[in-house]
């Protein structure tokens, strides 16, 4: 059996490979190892529990819940709300543990297991370490300590998560968003309530689509991996813009009043000038992955502002922001983090941040996104290869060389072995778009009679 935790928590296809029992065995595990690391020491525990409206995190909160109460820990359930509120409430309430049910942008079919530490921060990798083993240990019979009569934890709801939330945002908005006419997605998913609740609360006028889940639709036609409906409402309505979110909103795309998509890239670019305005850009630098577009590296470049660049990975991109402590960062695909106002990717604030620069500057969004060019970017998956000797290949390393000559200044090559699957990604962005297929056609071959 493989390592259980990914990159996102435990994920997997709900009552298959992610069953109650395992949810109930992991919570167990998670308040144990919590406890015996100091976390819980001289008070009595309390987590924070919320989910996604997926119809199997239904039953999946019901184990999570069973198992830390029965372990001693009293448990706020605050309900649907997103991966984001999550976290915040998880560090605003003082809480030693938050737990998150959500497959974020996956199908409908999966869920996930996403503990978060006290103060709302990713739990770390070697308590994940330790969860998996506890867990795997009585999963094999040796017998759990519980507490009895009063020991056990308490359950109770905790509704005003949802105005505590809202609240927050708001409050952390540079201005407010009157006479903006909004288009809200919400993928059938976390934010469907709360993020039109925060727009609305803030002066906008809002338009919402998929915001009716019912348990079953989640990010179906809908949200930041699925744009048509957005686009063509946005045009429709003559709205200024629409803001995409996915289904634990931890991500958010935008589409200007035009219908033209903003990603990730853009919206970064937008928010860095305007917290260096307010000198809340520290460093005057911004961490974005190798995956982000050469047209916002030159970008930035042009107006002074540095792009420190990670792996892939929106746990790299938070490392690097810690570590420097730098205020912006994110990801091509909306995953933007605020880290002043937020301990993760937090799609509502991103949108409500992006909307509150439209409104302060008076400008349109495509007027702000054009600051960059997004240079066209070719991606070309080659499989069935060796993707350990990329980087040792003196053939391949020769071409990419070449490639690299071709493009100059204005164009880019990117070899990336996946981390999940025995598959090389040629990456090539050029000034046009027909170079840039060339360009990664020609790579990709080379890939495959090197490393087939």
């Amino acid at each position: 059996m493989g390592r259980l935790f990914g990159t996102d928590g435990v994920r997997g296809v709900a009552n298959a490979d992610l069953t109650a029992e395992l949810a109930l065995g992991l919570s167990v595990a998670a308040a144990h190892v919590l406890a015996e690391a100091g976390t819980f020491e001289g008070h009595r525990p309390v987590a924070v529990v919320g989910r996604d409206p997926r119809a199997s995190g239904e039953f999946l909160e019901a184990a999570v819940v069973a198992g830390l109460a029965s372990s001693g820990v009293d448990v706020l359930r605050v309900g649907v709300l997103p991966t984001p509120a999550v976290a915040y409430l998880t560090g605003a309430l003082g809480a030693d543990l938050g737990v998150m049910l959500s497959a974020s942008h996956n199908p409908m079919p999966d869920n996930g297991v996403k503990f978060i530490a006290r103060g709302g921060h990713k739990l770390d990798d070697e308590l994940e370490d330790r969860i998996e083993e506890t867990y795997r240990a009585h999963a094999a019979g040796e017998p759990w300590e519980r507490p009895t009569g009063a020991g056990v934890g308490r359950v109770r709801d905790y509704g005003e998560g949802f105005d505590t939330y809202v609240n927050h945002l708001i409050g952390v908005l540079p201005n407010r968003l009157d006479g903006l006419k909004i288009v809200f997605d919400g993928a059938h998913g976390a934010a469907s309530l709360v993020a039109p609740e925060a727009f609305a609360r803030a002066g906008a006028e809002v338009t919402t689509i998929g915001t009716e889940p019912d348990g079953l639709n989640i990010n179906d036609g809908y949200g930041s991996t699925h744009l048509g409906r957005l686009k063509a409402t946005v045009v429709e309505r003559g709205a200024d813009f629409g803001i995409a979110v996915d289904g634990d909103a931890d991500r958010c795309l935008a589409v200007d009043a035009s219908g033209e998509e903003v990603d990730g890239d853009q919206i970064m670019a937008v928010l860095a000038l305007a917290l260096r305005e307010t000198g809340a850009l520290r460093k005057d630098t911004v961490v974005g992955t190798v995956m982000s577009n050469l047209g916002f590296k030159l970008a930035m470049e042009r107006e002074g502002i540095e792009l420190i660049q990670t792996a892939v990975g929106d746990r790299y991109v938070l490392e690097a922001m810690k570590d420097g402590g730098f205020a912006l960062g994110g990801e091509q695909s909306g995953h933007v983090i605020i880290l002043d106002h937020a301990t993760t990717g937090d799609g509502t604030l991103t949108g409500l941040m992006l909307a509150a620069r439209v409104a302060a500057t008076g400008r349109t969004l495509a007027e702000l996104a054009g600051v960059m060019e997004r240079l066209p970017q070719v991606l070309v998956n080659v499989p069935d290869v060796d993707k350990t000797r990329v980087a040792s290949t003196p053939e391949l390393t020769a071409a990419v060389a070449e490639a690299e000559r071709e493009l100059g200044t204005t164009g880019r090559v990117l070899l990336r072995p996946s981390g999940t699957e025995p598959l090389v990604r040629v990456m090539v962005e050029a000034a046009d778009i027909d170079h840039a297929r060339a360009v990664a056609g020609r790579l990709a071959d080379v890939v495959k009679s090197t490393l087939g």
